[in-house]
């Protein structure tokens, strides 16, 4: 089931054009709390919370190398014809490593991401609900992955403004 929905992701993140999702001149942006944006679409009715990483640090051998990556996104989805609600999912702007996945460190609270081509996301609906508890409680999430490249990426995310971005973005699509 995820990995339908997890294909979904890439096809929508596609489709908005990643570059928009994080740009405040996006029309799809309807509101920004600290350091998260809140963008709505209607065809079909989804809402996200979305925010970029404050702290990237990628490592090979042990070294720290530099890279080029595409868009690095933390978001948490909710599309109500297609019963999602509150799925979390990381993009980090490569194609990860097969079979690998990505460590998420909120406040010293650990949860395990899968991958598949560019794009992460929990196991289960639970899962995902338990992340977002911990987000509203954390001050910042640390995802940590490695490429299909054999390069350790270490990306840190703020929490600020989380809590208000992602409720607002449940609210615009629940009601």
């Amino acid at each position: 089931m995820k990995a339908v929905i997890g294909s979904g992701l890439a096809a929508l993140f596609l489709a908005w054009g990643g570059a928009a999702l994080a740009q405040d001149e996006s029309t799809n942006r309807v509101d920004a709390m600290t350091d998260w944006s809140v963008f709505e679409g209607s065809d079909p009715r989804e809402c996200w919370a979305v925010t970029t990483y404050k702290e990237s640090v990628n490592t090979r051998d042990g070294r720290v190398v530099a890279v080029t990556r595409g868009e690095i996104l933390l978001m948490v989805f909710f599309r109500p014809g297609a019963n999602v609600a509150g799925q979390v999912a990381f993009t980090g702007g490569y194609p990860f490593a097969d079979g690998s996945t990505v460590n998420v460190n909120i406040s010293g609270t650990e949860f395990e991401l899968f991958t598949e081509g560019e794009w992460a996301w929990p196991a289960t609906p639970q899962d995902d609900a338990k992340i977002v508890t911990a987000m509203k409680r954390g001050a910042d999430a640390v995802l940590t992955a490695r490429s299909s490249r054999g390069t350790t990426t270490k990306d840190t995310f703020s929490l600020l403004g989380f809590t208000a971005a992602v409720e607002d973005a449940e609210r615009r699509c629940t009601s």
